[in-house]
């Protein structure tokens, strides 16, 4: 089953300073004024102190939503699967401990570099990769993205990858990176087409994917699952693509590229005659509609990152580097 399109309400999250040059540049020439339109022409999607800013102010409010439990105060910071993820996050929190997060400690990033691509037309977006103080040694991969100049940065994609895995990216002379078109033929597998890809190996495995615990071994894991004695285990995955899900590219040093992409998971636990469902626990029966009695259908919203190679390299598989994935609703029945 592969269907291409959004998570289910009620959780269409798209919500919705300036780049080095302005996205309306005025020159004059000799026979007069031309405007260049931002829709157009090439230019890099901010400056870095703009960039380490939308950090800064997303970091903030992140924290302070984590602390309160309350979406409301991060709305505007993130969108895309992030936002599905957190808003679902923060929804289940406030219901378990309506006073907020008696756990909370705040998110601190360090040691941040930015990569900003010079493109056309919208979104403008860029990444930035940086330490946290969760997480271990892994690196924090957050892409900033908007549609319009009267918007602001939202970080659409978050995910965490091993120390010394960010792979190096190709950069002009003054150190701008290119942005990979999502329908680029150069590449093993098209980005716009990663995501419905990983959705069918999921189902029925394949050579596109590198083996790892993001591709092979999430595949061993659930089919050890589906035998567990008394419960029966069946999963759907979709692939999500549309608006602030689209997937996102840089191109590597090596011609590659690092794609962002996001995908759509249903997980359905059914028990046998005179057995129950395990519970799924606290936080995930706060966001279950209905009475679990003898099923229990769960709905997950994944963010990916991957090193796609390049074909005149001689091709190669897709490696999964990192993947974040939450709960954003459920329903026993």
């Amino acid at each position: 089953m592969s269907r291409d399109r959004g998570p289910r309400r009620p959780r269409r999250l798209d919500r919705s300073a300036l780049i080095a040059v302005s996205v309306t540049a005025l020159s004059m020439t000799a026979s007069g004024c031309v405007v260049v339109h931002g829709e157009r022409e090439v230019l890099p999607a901010t400056t870095k102190a703009e960039a380490a800013k939308a950090l800064e102010q997303f970091t903030d409010a992140y924290n302070a939503a984590d602390k309160a439990y309350d979406s409301s105060l991060d709305a505007a910071h993130v969108t895309g699967a992030l936002g599905a993820i957190d808003a679902a996050r923060l929804k289940a929190g406030k219901t378990t401990s309506p006073g907020g997060n008696t756990t909370h400690t705040p998110l601190k990033l360090s040691d941040v570099t930015y990569t900003i691509p010079k493109k056309a037309g919208w979104p403008r977006w860029f990444v930035a990769d940086a330490a946290g103080n969760k997480g271990g040694t892994a690196r924090w991969l957050l892409v900033f993205t908007r549609n319009g100049l009267d918007e602001p940065f939202q970080v659409a994609y978050l995910t965490l990858v091993a120390e010394g895995k960010v792979p190096e990216f190709k950069k002009d002379a003054d150190g701008w990176a290119e942005a990979v078109p999502a329908n680029s033929t150069d590449l093993a597998a098209a980005p716009e087409g990663l995501s419905k890809d990983y959705a069918g190996y999921l189902k029925d495995g394949g050579d596109a994917f590198a083996d790892g615990s993001h591709t092979s071994g999430w595949r061993a894991d659930r089919a050890k699952d589906a035998t567990r004695p008394g419960l029966a285990t069946q999963y759907i995955d979709e692939p999500l693509t549309n608006d602030a899900y689209a997937p996102l590219a840089l191109r590597t040093a090596d011609g590659g590229a690092l794609v962002f992409f996001a995908t759509h998971h249903y997980v359905k636990q059914t028990a046998h005659v005179g057995t129950t469902i395990p519970s799924p626990g606290e936080a995930a029966l706060a966001l279950t509609k209905g009475e679990i009695k003898q099923s229990l259908t769960m709905e997950f919203v994944s963010n990916e990152v991957a090193l796609d190679p390049a074909k005149a390299a001689g091709g190669g598989k897709v490696t999964v580097l990192g993947r974040i994935q939450g709960l954003t609703a459920a329903e026993g029945s």
